[in-house]
């Protein structure tokens, strides 16, 4: 089978996977969610003028020359009206952070710039002079009315949710997050904490993927090991896409293999299962095709291959399908430089090198190897913060400038 290039296989990927149709999620459940629609201001932040902290609401004339005594004629708690509460010429109203600012007022003098007569006294000594506007927080400062506060395409983060909570929203439009199956296949499959037989391994794709589908802002089901039978296979499968969005399965996807998984998936999918190998290392195999209505991709086994081809596959298939933008699908790239050689031979391949990645004194990426690159070295990947990427022919040598592809 004839090498396929990469951006033709990820076009192909990509292409398939339909972003799913926008629901309506309560606020406090939508963090990582994507927003399905803009969203406008329907009130300002804050909705009035209010005081930025403790003290006294004063006009600022009165406060030209001090030290000044003024009259405190009433106390303004946060929270409380100031209907009826007036400001008058050389008087002052005793105040707290947050407590709307009374007519006549234009500053607030900080509590610590004045003095009591007593705790409960009646007269406040100004020590500093204010200006106006001092410690006073406009109507709208944050956010004003009609105002589009964040556009269709946002990533709601911690205070995405604070700022849409501000403007009175409960519920919000958005794509909400995948549900992402994963499972392994294979007889020489055991779970950790269980002694190995002979020809035994244990299983760490599945928890390496079910981890990398959490961060990619979905929600990851495990859907167990599966032992090499093609009933209980199709089962496992079968049950992945009834109750998930999409599948990724590690294994059984090299040419030539004849695997229960292939032999599933051919039949569930026909024509819509494309078996692949992309002119890359490692993870050339490749499987994917939308089955059931659910894209299923099939990573290799080996546990680099498996990483790199969900950085690269998976991964932004998954996030077009959550409604993230083009700009968000993939890992960002910088322009780095390789602190020592990065050698490949020529094999009409993309090679991606596993490196650690660190700012230099001159502000650019510069990278070196995290260890050893055969793609069954699972701790080399575990070290790497970066995938340096090396187009074909040598690589690249000391001082080099590289594509690098940052994972953290």
């Amino acid at each position: 089978m004839a090498l396929i290039a990469l951006e033709e296989a990820r076009g192909f990927v990509i292409g398939a996977c339909a972003t799913l149709a926008p629901t309506s999620l309560a606020i406090d459940a939508a963090l990582g969610c994507v927003l399905a629609a803009p969203v406008d201001s329907d009130v300002a932040v804050p909705p009035f003028a209010n005081t930025a902290m403790d003290g006294y609401a004063v006009r600022a004339i009165d406060t030209l020359t001090v030290p000044v005594e003024l009259p405190v004629v009433a106390t303004l708690a946060a929270g409380a009206s100031p209907v009826g509460m007036f400001v008058g010429a050389r008087q002052a109203i005793r105040i707290m952070t947050g407590a709307p600012m009374p007519d006549g007022a234009d500053a607030i003098v900080a509590v610590e710039n004045t003095e009591r007569s007593a705790p409960d006294g009646d007269v406040v000594r100004v020590l500093q002079p204010a200006r106006s506007g001092d410690s006073v927080r406009p109507a709208g400062e944050d956010i004003a009315v009609g105002q589009r506060v964040f556009d269709i395409g946002t990533e709601l983060r911690a205070g995405h949710l604070g700022v849409l909570a501000s403007i009175g929203l409960n519920t919000l439009t958005v794509y909400r997050r995948l549900r992402v199956g994963v499972l392994s296949t294979g007889d020489e499959l055991v779970e950790g904490g269980t002694p190995l037989g002979p020809g035994q391994i244990y299983d760490s794709n599945r928890h390496t993927l079910l981890a990398l589908v959490t961060r990619a802002g979905c929600e990851a089901v495990d859907l167990g090991l599966a032992r090499d039978d093609e009933r209980v296979i199709e089962t496992a499968i079968r049950q992945g896409l009834s109750t998930c969005d999409a599948l990724v399965t590690s294994g059984g996807v090299s040419m030539g293999d004849f695997d229960w998984v292939k032999v599933v998936l051919n039949r569930l999918g026909g024509d819509a299962m494309r078996w692949m190998q992309i002119a890359i290392k490692p993870a050339k195999p490749l499987a994917f095709g939308v089955v059931m209505g659910k894209p299923v991709f099939g990573l290799p086994g080996n546990p680099v291959s498996s990483m790199v081809s969900f950085e690269l596959f998976a991964r932004p298939a998954l996030r077009k399908m959550a409604g993230h933008g083009p700009g968000a699908w993939n890992r960002p790239t910088v322009r780095g430089v390789a602190d020592e050689a990065l050698r490949r031979s020529p094999d009409a391949k993309v090679h991606f090198v596993r490196v650690r990645a660190a700012f230099g004194a001159d502000g650019r990426v510069h990278v070196r190897s995290s260890g050893g690159q055969a793609s069954n070295l699972l701790r080399s990947m575990a070290l790497a913060d970066a995938l340096a990427v090396l187009p074909d022919g040598p690589g690249v040598g000391p001082g080099d400038d590289v594509e690098v592809m940052l994972l953290d």
